[in-house]
């Protein structure tokens, strides 16, 4: 038995390692045509999928339908490169789709259906069966979503001959640049790096009052430079500052929170993001640095909004920091600040006009180099080789999740849904954008329930953004409204997976950790509709706007953060804090008006602040 398994895990490491060579390979000397590199990233993701997560979640064995399911897994990529320029030169319907064709379709279909479940649930498995039921019966749904039914032969044909299904642009982008990002955060980690960020800021904030929820924050937003998912996000950091956090006193269910709430904003924070990020780049035709540009402010004001909410829960609560002899001296850990060289050089070369994927490449070798350079990591052969491994399985989920999707995708263009759902919303608003925004946001989140963001990002993306263009909204501030609410679904319930995943750690109540998680990202829930009037926040505007809109947001998530805890100089009753989320939003909201008026409000409450606590002193002393 245990030969057996000896064997497996050997196949599974070399066709990992096979998977990274060939896409660093391709990344250094050219990418092949799309649909060849698109189906040979799937036929490296899918078998190992298969031989990686078995069919039923309580067994960690795999079987041998596991197996079986593997090699069959293999046949449609084969059939696409065997049958290569046939493919690549026939007219979509108006060339015969051979039986074949069909066969190969189906079983495609069928596999990518099977390993969704086993990667993201039913939830996933029911969507991409609502859609396929959507398309092969449009003829009998009344009103303005009936069409006239597609036929199976049709849909097979769209969904596996061409580049518009599932290997559209969303595996596309899988297959050109989040591959290499992901290997590029394993050879990070390779290097030291991950664990210097978790040092680094336990070395800032470990002192301070409720230190080890600062860590949280910190090191949150530091990992998603490595990962960029939030849940391996809750999984990497939060099983260190999570029973840290209940130890000096935080409720579970607020350490699991804040955990939650900081590794979702990993998939916000630039330089790299989450996956959705450059299959937005990719929508958009922008280079990829332009998206992380306009991210930047947004993320920010996230990160600022969980750590003043967690700063006032200490002073609430009195909780104290970290001891010193639990604290890295911070001279010892800037000794080591050359870790900090590969995100850094990934910036800098980004900037200076290099693609996403020349710049990942280029930045795994600055890892690789520093790693050497790193006297506390031995790195040789198999170290690379075990980085070159976990890169591609780390790539596997994105693989499958935009393959999936790509299901969706093809259904919602040849139906026509992406157009009626942009008119349905277009109706309901009557241009109104708040109205439109407010549509979109319950799609997202509703979409994005129990699902990845990049699978829900795509869905949505190609369903609801069109719908926000449509009413004048920019093509960028439609996508990041989009992402930002498919990131941010994974800490709203009833099926919120980061707050589940650091409930899970913190041993809490899943929904009301939840709960708390929304309350503490609640900035996130606001910030996106500022951008959709104005581009400020996205750093687009004048340079005297921009700045000025960038101080007010500051203040404003500060105020918010202030309002939603019920502290500000002392504790608020329920008209004051009803006053700070009013001059919060003010402030927040881009424009010289709102701001001064939010302004004032804030000032008006901290001087009655100012004088209840003085009062209570005073009496305090008599």
């Amino acid at each position: 038995m245990h030969d057996y398994r000896d064997k497996l895990k050997k196949v599974i490491f070399v066709v990992a390692v096979a998977m990274s060579l060939f896409h660093l390979y391709t990344a250094a000397f050219g990418s092949l045509e799309a649909m060849l590199q698109r189906s040979i990233h799937l036929t490296f993701a899918l078998p190992l999928a298969f031989l990686i997560y078995p069919a039923n979640k309580s067994s960690k064995s795999i079987t041998i339908i596991d197996i079986m399911l593997s090699i069959l897994a293999i046949v449609p990529g084969l059939y696409i490169y065997l049958n290569y320029e046939r493919i690549s030169t026939r007219w979509p319907f108006a060339h015969e789709v051979t039986n074949l064709d069909f066969i190969i379709g189906i079983l495609l279909v069928l596999l990518l259906v099977e390993v969704a479940r086993r990667l993201m649930g039913n939830v996933m498995v029911i969507i991409i069966g609502g859609f396929l039921a959507y398309g092969f019966l449009g003829q009998y749904i009344p009103g303005m979503l009936g069409h006239k039914g597609l036929q199976p032969k049709r849909i097979i044909e769209y969904l596996f001959l061409t580049t518009d299904g599932i290997y559209g642009t969303p595996l596309g982008t899988s297959a050109t640049y989040v591959v290499l990002f992901v290997l590029f955060g394993s050879f990070l980690s390779l290097s030291g790096s991950g664990k210097y960020f978790m040092d680094l800021a336990v070395a800032l904030t470990g002192k301070s009052r409720g230190g080890p929820a600062k860590i949280a924050v910190i090191s949150s937003a530091l990992f998603g430079t490595i990962s960029g998912a939030a849940v391996a996000n809750v999984y990497a950091t939060g099983t260190f500052t999570i029973p840290l956090m209940k130890r000096i006193g935080y409720r579970p269910q607020f350490a699991g929170a804040v955990e939650a709430v900081a590794s979702t904003g990993g998939q916000i924070m630039p330089p790299v993001m989450g996956s959705a990020a450059f299959i937005m780049a990719d929508m958009l035709g922008l280079p990829y640095i332009a998206i992380a540009k306009a991210a930047l402010l947004p993320a920010i004001l996230y990160f600022l909004s969980v750590y003043v909410m967690v700063d006032i829960e200490s002073i609430k609560t009195g909780l104290r920091g970290l001891k010193d002899d639990e604290i890295p001296e911070i001279k010892n850990v800037l000794k080591k600040s050359y870790l900090l060289i590969p995100p850094i050089f990934i910036v800098l070369i980004l900037c200076l006009g290099f693609t996403a994927s020349m710049a990942a490449l280029y930045s795994t070798f600055v890892a690789l180099i520093v790693g050497f350079i790193n006297k506390d990591k031995k790195i040789g052969i198999k170290e690379i080789f075990e980085a070159l491994a976990d890169g591609a399985k780390g790539a596997v989920m994105v693989a499958i999740a935009t393959g999936a999707a790509g299901i969706i995708v093809g259904i919602a263009t040849q139906t026509g849904l992406g157009f009626k759902f942009t008119n349905i919303v277009t109706s309901l608003s009557q241009g109104n954008v708040w109205i439109a925004g407010f549509l979109v946001m319950v799609a997202c989140l509703v979409l994005g329930m129990g699902l990845p963001t990049v699978a829900a990002f795509i869905m949505v993306a190609a369903l609801a953004a069109p719908a926000l263009m449509e009413i004048g909204i920019s093509p960028l501030a439609a996508q990041m409204f989009v992402f930002y609410y498919c990131c941010i679904s994974t800490i709203t319930p009833p099926v919120a997976l980061s707050a589940y995943a650091g409930a899970s750690i913190a041993g809490s109540d899943p929904f009301k950790t939840g709960f708390t998680a929304v309350r503490l990202g609640l900035v996130a829930f606001i910030v996106p509709f500022m951008f959709l009037n104005t581009g400020e926040l996205l750093l687009d505007g004048t340079v005297s706007s921009v700045l000025l809109s960038m101080v007010t947001a500051i203040i404003g998530t500060i105020i918010l953060g202030c309002g939603v805890q019920g502290w500000l100089v002392t504790k608020c009753n329920v008209l004051e804090r009803i006053l700070l989320l009013a001059a919060a939003l003010l402030t927040l909201k881009p424009g010289l008006t709102t701001d001064l008026i939010g302004l004032a409000i804030f000032v008006v409450i901290f001087l009655i602040q100012k004088f209840k606590a003085k009062k209570v002193n005073m009496e305090a002393q008599a």
